[in-house]
């Protein structure tokens, strides 16, 4: 996990632009009825406003917020990998609604409370699962080969 603040900076880059990238080829995939070769290529245009964003809100807010809700529950003498998924899932809690908000505002033909509501319920188990499952062990393994100990 990251040591320094730099080290911070590249693991959020990273995470941000994958998470963000699964998140919006499972919204496309929602709008358009389906996943084909298209989706793909589509999810690409929303990332240039979605993966600054998500990467400001958790390097300089969140990831703070995250880490204090998850030592409500984990101690630092337990496991370090429950620890990191205690913050991945705090994160997620906090990072799901914010986000869905934003995509709602930029990317939805109505801007109603409903619509933002209804955007966060569907996105907020895949952003778990995607997270837990297949984002957060795929960037710990970049970074890890990255910043490999010496």
């Amino acid at each position: 996990m990251p040591k320094t603040k730099f080290e911070d900076a590249i693991y959020t880059i990273t995470m941000a632009t994958i998470m963000v990238y699964g998140m919006i080829v499972y919204n496309v995939a929602l709008n358009t009825g389906g996943v084909s070769g298209q989706t793909f290529l589509l999810a690409t245009h929303e990332m240039i406003i979605m993966v600054p964003v998500a990467f400001v809100l958790e390097f300089f807010i969140v990831g703070k917020i995250a880490q204090k809700l998850a030592f409500t529950v984990m101690k630092p003498t337990d496991r370090p990998q429950f620890i990191t998924y205690a913050i991945s899932i705090c994160i997620c809690c906090i990072m799901c609604p914010i986000m869905s908000l934003v995509a709602t505002i930029l990317f939805k033909d109505q801007h109603t409370f409903g619509t933002w509501i209804q955007t966060w319920a569907m996105n907020f188990p895949m952003a778990i699962c995607w997270q837990i499952f297949y984002c957060g062990p795929l960037v710990r393994l970049i970074f890890r080969t990255i910043f490999r100990k010496k």
